[in-house]
C-alpha cells in the first residue's frame, strides 16, 4: 500500500470514528438537555413515585366480588403482580420486548435495527418506553419533529423508571395502564370485560389475545366482528413469539394456533352487571358523603377518579338470584299482561278518561332525555310536538332482548307503559345488612327505582303492624276469636269526615274466626275492629318505630294499607319482627377506604327495642299462617297452578312468615316473606296506577309478587354456601301468650264449664 493511499484510509478511520463518536457525544448531550429540561419539563421524583392516574372506584361485594366501578373515562383498578398470571408475562415479554429484563430502559440493539431499517422492521420501544408514554404523554404528536422530541423525552423517564422500579413492578403499572377498548383500561378491567374474570384466572389462550391487543385495541379487538380476523392472527403471532423464546414448544404452539378465538363479553357500562339500582342509588350516597367528609387538604374526594373501594353488604350470589327470580317473572307475567291488553281500547290503561291519558303521556314526554335535549337546544313547543310525532328508527327493549324498529316518540312512550315493573330487597334481620336490592326490571329502559325512590299503596301488608299492636299491647292471642260481621268506626271517634265501614272483597261474612286465620284470609272487617280497639295513633306508632320513615296520617284506614311507603321501608320494618322484636336499621355500607388501602369511613346500624320477645314471635306466628293457609300457601302446595305462576311448584316446607298485600283495582301487588336469617320483600305493578290487571287473579300479590320470591329463595336455598336458614323461628322460653290454637279451644270449654259449675253452686246455696 503506497503511503497516500495509507494516509488516505487513515483519514476515512478517523473520519468515522469521529462521525460514530460524535453521533454517540450528540446522542448523550441530547439525552443530557432533556434531563436538564430543555426539551420541557420531565415529571419530578415524587411524579414518578406517584403517577397521577384517573381511578376507578370499586364496588365490593360482601363476598368479595366487584359489583361495579364509578368512573368517567378510565374504567382502571390497579392490581399488583402477583395478582398477574405468568402466562400473560411470559406472552408480555416474548411480544413486546424479548430483551426486557436485560436492558435499562432502552433496548439499543431493537433501536439499531429499526434505525437500519427505516421502521421497517418493527418499532423499537421496551415495555419501559411504552410506560413511559402511557404515563407522561397524553398524546402523541402528529408532528415529526414534536414526536422526536417526545420520543426524547420517554426515553428519559424509562431509564428514571428503570432506576426507581423493578422488571415486576413495571411489568404490572405498563398493564395496570393500558386501554383495551369499550370502558376496558387497565388489564383488570379487560379481563373481567373480555373473559369475565380476574387476571390470574386467564388461561393462555385468554392471556395471549389481550397481549395481541397491545399492538392496537381496536385493530385487533377480539369483539368487533370486523377485527376477529386479525385478532386471531395477531394471537397466533404471540404464540409463535412465546415458542421462539422458549416459553412453548414446537408442539404446545401449534396446538394452540389451532384453537378458534373466544371471548366472554362482559360489559362494565354503568346499567350493565349486577345491582344497577343499587349502585346508582350509592353513588348518591357517595357524593354526599364526599362533600362530608373532605381529605386533609380541604379538596372533596372525587368518585370517579380516587380509587375508593367501598365495602358493602350486597352478596353478589344473592344479588345474582334475586334479579334471576326477576327477570323469570316477570318476563312470564309480562306475556300474560300483553294479551290481555289487546282487547283493552284504552290499552295499556283502565278506569281512566282520555284526558287523564294525555295528561300521563304528556307528563312522561316532558320528562324524556329527548325532550330535555330540545329544549335545551331552544327548540319551541311546535317543533318539539312535531318531533314526538314522526317515527324515527329506535331500539327498544323487548324480553328477549333489545330490537331495532320504527315508531313516534309518542308511541314509544306508550309502548313503555305496557311493561309492568317490579323490585325486590332482601335484608338479614339481625345485622340489617341489605343483601340483595333489585330496583327494576331493566335499568337502562327504565331508570326509577322501585326499592328506595318509589312509594306505592302497601295494603294488606300493613295488617301485620295491627295486630302486633294488639298483642304488644293487649296481650292478644292468635287463637282469639272475633265475629266476621260488618265494622262501623264512627267519625267523630277519629275526626274523620265520615263514618269508616270496610268490607271483606267479595263482601263475605258470618260466623267467628280467630285472628290467625283472619290474618291468613286477610279479613278487613277483624283488622278494623283491631284497630279500634288499640287506637290507630298506637299502630302509627309502633310502625314509625319499626322502620317505617315516611310520615302518614294516623287514621284507622291505615289498617287496610291506605298509605304510600317504599319497598325498602316496608322491609326493614318487617325485619323488626324477624329479629325477636329488635329495630336494626336497614345498612349498605360497611367501609370505605382510599386507593391506598387506608380505613376513611366505618359503618354500623342504629339499634333499639320496638317489641318484647314474645310479642314478636307471636307476630310471626300469625304470619305463618299465611303460608299455611292463607294467600301463601302455593308456596308449600304441588297441585296444578295457572301458568302465570312462574316457578310453581316451590316445596318449602320450612317456617315461612309472610303476608301478600294487594291494592284497590289490582293496582300493587306485594309479598312480604321471612326465614329466621332472611326477610324479602316484592313489590309489583304498573308505573302508573292506572296500569294494571282487570282482575285479581293475576293482579293480586299471590300472582304478581309472590313468585318472584319463590324463584329467589329457592335459588338462594340450593347455594348451600349462603347458609340461609329452615330453622323455626326461635320461641322464646317464657312464653306466656298462648299460640296453640287447639289447647285455647279445650280452655276455653273448661273455662265455660267451670263457670257453669259455679254458677250452679251459687244457685245451690242460695
Amino acid at each position: 500500500m503506497t503511503k497516500k493511499k495509507t494516509m488516505n484510509f487513515t483519514k476515512y478511520i478517523k473520519w468515522f470514528w469521529g462521525i460514530v463518536l460524535g453521533g454517540l457525544f450528540a446522542i448523550c448531550f441530547i439525552f443530557l438537555l432533556a434531563s436538564w429540561g430543555a426539551f420541557g419539563t420531565l415529571p419530578t421524583f415524587e411524579e414518578l413515585e406517584n403517577p397521577k392516574n384517573d381511578l376507578a372506584t370499586e364496588i365490593i361485594s360482601s363476598d368479595g366480588k366487584t359489583l361495579g366501578k364509578y368512573y368517567l373515562k378510565a374504567n382502571r383498578t390497579p392490581i399488583q403482580f402477583k395478582d398477574l398470571p405468568d402466562n400473560l408475562v411470559k406472552a408480555l415479554v416474548a411480544t413486546e420486548d424479548e430483551r426486557f429484563y436485560s436492558h435499562s430502559g432502552i433496548d439499543f440493539r431493537g433501536l439499531a435495527r429499526a434505525v437500519a431499517k427505516l421502521g421497517a422492521g418493527g418499532g423499537a420501544s421496551t415495555i419501559t418506553q411504552q410506560l413511559a408514554k402511557n404515563l407522561f404523554t397524553k398524546k402523541a404528536s402528529q408532528n415529526k419533529f414534536k414526536r422526536v422530541i417526545q420520543k426524547i423525552k420517554e426515553w428519559v423517564v424509562a431509564v428514571k423508571l428503570e432506576r426507581q422500579y423493578t422488571k415486576q413492578e413495571i411489568i404490572t403499572m405498563y398493564l395496570n395502564t393500558q386501554g383495551f377498548l369499550f370502558n376496558a383500561t387497565g388489564i383488570r378491567s379487560a379481563a373481567r370485560i373480555y373473559f369475565g374474570k380476574e387476571p390470574k384466572e386467564l388461561d393462555l389462550q385468554e392471556s395471549a389475545i389481550l397481549v395481541a391487543m397491545l399492538k392496537n385495541p381496536r385493530q385487533y379487538n377480539p369483539h368487533r366482528k370486523v377485527s376477529r380476523k386479525k385478532s386471531l392472527a395477531r394471537r397466533n403471532v404471540v404464540f409463535s413469539q412465546m415458542e421462539k423464546n422458549g416459553f412453548l414448544t414446537e408442539a404446545q404452539r401449534d396446538s394452540l394456533q389451532k384453537l378458534p378465538l373466544k371471548i366472554k363479553f362482559t360489559p362494565e357500562s354503568h346499567s350493565d352487571g349486577l345491582a344497577t339500582y343499587f349502585r346508582e342509588y350509592l353513588k348518591q350516597f357517595m357524593k354526599r358523603w364526599a362533600k362530608d367528609n373532605p381529605k386533609a387538604d380541604g379538596e372533596f374526594y372525587d368518585i370517579y377518579k380516587d380509587g375508593l373501594k367501598i365495602y358493602v353488604t350486597i352478596d353478589s350470589r344473592m344479588q345474582k338470584y334475586a334479579e334471576e327470580a326477576v327477570t323469570e317473572h316477570m318476563a312470564n307475567l309480562q306475556k300474560y299482561f300483553f294479551d290481555e291488553q289487546k282487547k283493552n281500547r284504552t290499552a295499556p290503561f283502565y278506569d281512566i278518561e282520555k284526558s287523564d291519558i294525555r295528561k300521563i303521556l304528556n307528563r312522561a314526554k316532558k320528562n324524556s332525555d329527548r325532550y330535555k335535549r330540545m329544549k335545551a337546544a331552544g327548540k319551541s313547543d311546535k317543533e318539539i310536538e312535531k318531533a314526538f310525532q314522526t317515527k324515527t328508527d329506535m331500539r327498544v327493549f323487548t324480553w328477549k332482548g333489545d330490537r331495532d324498529t320504527v315508531m313516534s316518540p309518542y308511541d314509544s312512550i306508550r309502548y313503555y307503559k305496557h311493561f309492568l315493573r317490579s323490585g325486590l330487597v332482601s335484608i338479614e334481620p339481625q345485622t340489617g345488612h341489605i343483601k340483595a336490592w333489585v330496583g327494576g326490571i331493566n335499568n337502562k329502559h327504565f331508570k326509577y327505582d322501585a326499592v328506595k325512590q318509589q312509594k306505592r299503596q302497601v295494603g294488606s301488608t300493613f295488617k301485620p303492624f295491627v295486630y302486633a299492636t294488639a298483642i304488644n299491647q293487649l296481650k292478644r292471642s292468635p287463637c282469639d276469636r272475633l265475629p266476621n260481621t260488618p265494622y262501623t268506626i264512627p267519625k267523630e271517634k277519629y275526626g274523620m269526615e265520615d263514618d269508616w265501614t270496610p268490607k271483606n272483597a267479595g263482601e263475605k261474612y258470618g260466623g267467628e274466626l280467630t285472628l290467625k286465620q283472619a290474618l291468613a284470609g286477610s279479613i278487613n272487617v277483624i283488622t278494623a275492629r283491631l284497630i279500634d280497639e288499640v287506637s290507630p295513633v298506637n299502630v302509627a306508632r309502633l310502625a314509625k318505630s319499626a322502620g317505617v320513615e315516611t310520615e302518614f296520617q294516623a287514621n284507622p284506614s291505615i289498617a287496610l294499607g291506605a298509605i304510600d311507603l317504599t319497598l325498602l321501608e316496608m322491609a326493614s320494618a318487617y325485619s323488626t319482627f324477624a329479629n325477636k322484636g329488635m329495630r336494626v336499621s336497614p345498612m349498605f355500607i360497611t367501609q370505605i377506604e382510599d386507593k391506598n388501602g387506608t380505613v376513611l369511613d366505618t359503618f354500623v346500624p342504629e339499634t333499639k327495642e320496638v317489641l318484647s320477645e314474645e310479642s314478636a314471635y307471636v307476630i310471626l306466628n300469625l304470619m305463618e299462617g299465611v303460608t299455611q293457609a292463607g294467600s301463601g300457601v302455593r308456596l308449600r302446595t304441588t297441585y296444578n297452578r295457572p301458568k302465570y305462576i312462574t316457578g310453581y311448584p316451590y316445596k318449602f316446607n320450612n317456617a315461612i312468615a309472610g303476608k301478600t298485600g294487594t291494592t284497590q283495582n289490582h293496582t300493587d301487588g306485594w309479598f312480604m316473606g321471612m326465614v329466621p336469617n332472611l326477610m324479602t320483600g316484592v313489590w309489583t305493578g304498573g308505573e302508573d296506577r292506572s296500569i294494571h290487571f282487570a282482575g285479581i287473579d293475576k293482579g293480586q300479590g299471590a300472582a304478581m309478587s309472590l313468585p318472584t320470591w319463590g324463584i329467589f329463595m329457592r335459588k338462594c336455598y340450593e347455594d348451600k354456601s349462603l347458609n340461609i336458614s329452615k330453622e323455626p323461628f326461635d320461641k322464646p322460653s317464657d312464653l306466656s301468650i298462648n299460640i296453640d290454637c287447639a289447647k285455647h279451644e279445650e280452655d276455653k270449654k273448661d273455662e265455660k264449664k267451670g263457670e257453669g259449675e259455679d254458677k250452679e253452686k251459687d244457685e245451690d246455696e242460695f
